[in-house]
């Protein structure tokens, strides 16, 4: 029997397992909407902008390990994607995108709401199709999921056109996906293992480091038996906390330009740095001929682009990093390195951190009472980008992988609250809280439509300071304290706006209001935001001044009342 491409489009989706999809219709996507309808495995999710349908897609893989998908129309509705699909692409998120576009013998001519999504999204997506076949929709979706989750993860986009989707041809499931061209490398080289092993075993001072690589493999058991196997110290990238408990003695938390004091001294003295799934980012680095200065370093990563691209390399492995360490851990030798432990112990003691106490609500407190009050809960922290998302890495002590989702590569803002409605919808039983500063929130407060509309009890720890703070922190040291468009005078009162919706609103402005406040949110079962009031002189420290090592980093001192 014959069925349209759109009903194809959603019997492969189904097939492919997908229960949700996050999108907002429009002309081009009327056929894919109308077969949509009639699914009863999947559920859309009507988010209240495009970016927002992929941010929460994003939100949804990385706590279910499922490939999120979300879908727009074409011409803006596949253009307002695009911020959303870079984001993705920059952390390694599986999401297929499915967007519309105007009918094949209308492509090149300039139609009504054309435009060459193919083209934008090349450089930001793993890869991406204009289907100009009915015939070929079935394989291409499955292509598109098979290329999203293997290898190094990342966005794939479908552009079908209106034409296409409406056709009418036989189904058949195609059988497994086999790309000729495209075979990534899941084991590593026996020789090089070997290397690695020796290397890590004759190491006085070495660190594990690990990043996202070793979520997307689901290598957190593997990483912890290395890490306790060798008595190494270890430290992530932000888009890996939780992959190994930051409760633990021998972690030290984020590295980099806001990671923790010590993790930045002690990378800085390691004769070897083995680093995991990770990119050796400039944010990671600071100056990278300062960095990790008297160390040999080992890169285990999935990427072949990745080795030595940033940072030169003493002994690369290509291959998955769960795959690689089963074969690496028999070869590495069980060790205490007492004088290394004793070493690393004395630099956390002496430069802990810090940021002082006074009578202001400080929103480092905020997020410590927040771990706190979450440790023994199954919860996911979501983060937008700013000052409150380097603060919740320093200060919440993540334990578990996929509980911290933030936008580390591209830096969005807007990104933590559909993140959160994602998270939420993948999570039904979880505690979902995403914390955010009233200039990211209000990129995408739109949304709390999307959270009301599906009893999602979201929690929004929202910062208050009537600023873009962290922009104004880079004026205050790069620009002689010249604040320019950081300040803003038009905020709407949150309580209300909370309450427009049905929702909660609950506003802590000082110390003691903190405790009693976070756990009378927490405890409910309704959309909530919680306003933290604070000030917008706030600083994140420490702080690695442009074209500086990690060891040269600017500290809080206690009679700098943190910068003010």
């Amino acid at each position: 029997m014959a069925v349209t491409g759109a009903e194809i489009l959603i019997k492969t989706l189904e097939y492919e397992g997908v229960d949700t999809v996050f999108g907002y219709p429009g002309g081009a996507v009327l056929p894919i909407y109308d077969a949509l309808k009639e699914s009863s495995k999947i559920k859309h999710i009507l988010v209240r902008q495009e970016q927002a349908a992929v941010h929460a897609a994003s939100g949804y893989a990385r706590t279910t390990g499922k490939v999120g998908v979300c879908m727009a129309t074409s011409g803006p509705g596949a253009t307002n994607l695009v911020t959303g699909i870079a984001t993705a692409y920059m952390d390694s998120i599986p999401v297929v995108i499915i967007t519309g576009q105007v009918s094949t013998e209308m492509v090149g001519t300039d139609a009504f709401q054309e435009v060459d999504i193919t083209g934008i999204t090349m450089p930001i997506s793993k890869h991406n199709y204009l289907v100009k076949n009915v015939k070929d929709l079935s394989r291409i979706i499955r292509e598109a999921f098979h290329i999203a989750k293997t290898g190094r993860p990342g966005p794939v986009l479908v552009d079908v056109p209106k034409n296409v989707s409406a056709q009418l041809t036989k189904y058949n499931i195609p059988e497994d996906v086999d790309l000729r061209g495209y075979k990534p490398t899941y084991k590593g080289h026996p020789t090089q293992i070997k290397n690695a092993a020796e290397l890590i075993n004759e190491a006085k001072k070495p660190v594990i480091f690990a990043g996202g690589g070793v979520i997307n493999s689901e290598a957190a058991a593997e990483l912890k038996i290395l890490v306790e196997k060798t008595s190494a110290p270890i430290t992530t990238t932000l888009n890996a906390l939780g992959v190994f408990p930051e409760t633990h003695p021998q972690s030290l938390g984020m590295l980099g330009l806001h990671g923790t004091p010590y993790a930045n001294y002690v990378v800085t003295e390691c004769d070897l740095l083995v680093g995991l799934g990770v990119r050796f980012d400039d944010r990671v680095t600071g100056a990278v001929e300062k960095f990790a200065p008297n160390a040999k370093k080992i890169h285990i990563d999935i990427d072949p682009a990745e080795i030595g691209k940033n940072v030169e390399v003493d002994l690369p492995l290509v291959g998955d990093v769960k795959t690689i360490l089963e074969e690496l851990l028999p070869l590495v030798e069980e060790r205490e390195n007492r004088e290394w432990n004793a070493r690393v112990e004395k630099i956390k003691k002496e430069y802990p951190l810090r940021y002082g106490e006074t009578l202001a609500l400080r929103p480092q407190y905020v997020i410590e009472k927040l771990g706190e009050l979450t440790r023994d809960k199954d919860v996911v922290i979501t983060t937008d980008v700013g000052q409150h998302q380097m603060w919740t890495a320093q200060y919440y002590k993540f334990t578990k992988p996929r509980t911290m989702l933030t936008s580390g590569g591209l830096g969005t803002m807007g990104y933590g609250f559909p993140a959160a409605i994602g998270a939420q919808l993948g999570n039904r039983d979880k505690l979902v809280v995403a914390v955010t500063g009233d200039g990211s929130f209000q990129m995408h407060m739109a949304e709390m439509g999307t959270a009301v509309e599906n009893n999602l009890p979201v929690k929004v720890l929202l910062f208050n300071n009537n600023c873009l703070a962290l922009v104004r922190q880079l004026q205050h040291f790069y620009c002689n304290k010249s604040y320019s468009a950081v300040d803003f005078s038009g905020n709407p009162d949150f309580i209300r706006f909370a309450e427009c919706y049905g929702a909660k609103g609950i506003r802590i402005t000082k110390t003691e209001e903190t405790v009693p406040k976070l756990e009378e949110a927490l405890n409910n079962d309704s959309l909530t935001i919680i306003e933290c009031v604070v000030s917008n002189e706030e600083m994140v420290y420490p702080m690695v001044p442009n074209n500086k090592g990690l060891n040269e980093m600017i500290h809080f001192e206690e009679g700098e009342d943190n910068g003010r």
